[in-house]
């Protein structure tokens, strides 16, 4: 399954600066019905925004009823990424 989708690139306000991008509310449902799911519900994916690559997993906000994507500091820096800008992302859901 591959989902494409655009989001603000976000950080988390807690000890470390992690940043994520939200999957929208339809894709992260369709995402939910169709694939399993691993410890704390997370979900391996292959990412790629721009020219970069990755594998990693999305995994489960669940105030917010979606998935969460990381993106690392080498992507972020790769890509020119900052806090609020809005990222195109395309997932290959490793189902």
């Amino acid at each position: 399954m591959i989902v494409e989708f655009t989001a603000p690139l976000k950080v988390w306000s807690g000890p470390a600066a992690w940043y994520f991008l939200p999957l929208p509310q339809a894709e992260a449902g369709m995402i939910r019905l169709a694939v399993p799911r691993r410890g704390f519900g997370s979900v391996r994916v292959r990412a790629r925004i721009g020219g970069s690559r990755w594998a990693t997993s999305i995994f489960p906000d669940t105030k917010a009823g979606t998935y969460l994507l990381p993106v690392k500091a080498a992507i972020r820096k790769a890509e020119g990424l900052s806090d609020g800008d809005p990222v195109s992302v395309e997932l290959l859901i490793d189902a």
